[in-house]
């Protein structure tokens, strides 16, 4: 038995501990029954204390603030243990306290979250028209993409009348170094972010994807200077793409729009005006976002 369950377990055997031992027993019937096979323990109790950490924070949003009394009633377990959750919480910083008081109330780390949260959402529904009509327009397959730590993934993708391939794009982690969409949402990143990536290896996943961080830093600067990345078959053989930067309000890029082409049907000469297209896309977007260039 752990300490956290030695504690509860000496809080319920007070007469007004009854109640709090019962509920503590189904909770615990629930969270041990696996689909299949011995009950695990200590994934049980992992679970039950996730469980418990998001019900603190829907604990606060409720109240707006509360001590640790009134949310150990809430949660029905011993103060010890919501103490601990509290603890864990702000050293995260999504929980905060008021020292004068010994109050609790949500902290700002809830507010990053939430913010990543919305401008994945906003960019999504923002850019679904936007992401239809270019993919009418150039026949292609367009599709946006947020940075998430050193991937880009794919939150949108429209298909043209002249895509040939079925592939799904959504949701789908490709690397910064080798893609269209990764390049375009690289090169405005703060340069520690940058260096970050670049002092890593950088695989090789086709005989022209760039492995060097001498030359995509030189690529990088290419997507400042000229607004628009490229990638010619960096990613997969045969297939070329082409991405601009999506901006917010302030200016910071938060994703990317990309149109990915077959090779064969994006030559030097059709190039510019998938780039043209793609920009406008870019740009329309970043308006939609609340960006004024």
């Amino acid at each position: 038995m752990t300490e956290t369950d030695k504690a509860e377990a000496r809080a319920e055997e007070q007469p007004d501990g009854k109640r709090r031992g019962r509920a503590r027993a189904k909770r615990q019937g629930r969270a041990d029954a696996p689909a299949h096979g011995k009950p695990s323990r200590g994934a049980a109790g992992a679970v039950q204390s996730v469980d418990r950490a998001v019900t603190v924070l829907e604990i606060l949003a409720r109240l707006g603030e509360a001590g640790v009394t009134e949310i150990a009633e809430e949660l029905d377990v011993h103060k010890s243990t919501a103490f601990r959750l509290l603890g864990v919480l702000e050293n995260r910083g999504l929980v905060a306290q008021e020292q004068e008081r010994g109050k609790y109330y949500l902290g700002a780390g809830v507010l990053r979250l939430a913010g990543a949260a919305a401008v994945r959402l906003d960019i999504s529904q923002e850019g679904a028209a936007i992401c239809r009509l270019l993919a009418d327009e150039l026949g292609e397959t367009v599709n946006i993409a947020v940075l998430e730590s050193d991937a880009a993934v794919n939150i949108m993708q429209a298909r043209g009348p002249a895509s040939v391939t079925a592939q799904n794009w959504l949701g789908r982690r490709t690397p910064l170094h080798a893609t269209s969409s990764g390049k375009a949402l690289l090169a405005y990143q703060p340069e520690p972010v940058q260096e970050a990536v670049l002092a890593r290896k950088l695989p090789r996943l086709t005989e022209r994807t760039v492995t060097s961080a001498g030359e995509l830093r030189g690529q990088l600067a290419q997507v400042v200077e000229r607004g628009f990345a490229v990638a010619v078959e960096e990613l997969e053989l045969g297939l070329r793409a082409v991405a601009a930067p999506v901006r917010a309000h302030d200016g910071s890029v938060i994703g990317a729009i990309s149109v990915s082409v077959p090779a064969y049907r994006l030559d030097e000469e059709r190039l510019p005006e998938v780039v043209k297209r793609t920009v406008a896309a870019g740009e329309e977007l970043s308006r939609r976002m609340g960006y004024a260039s």
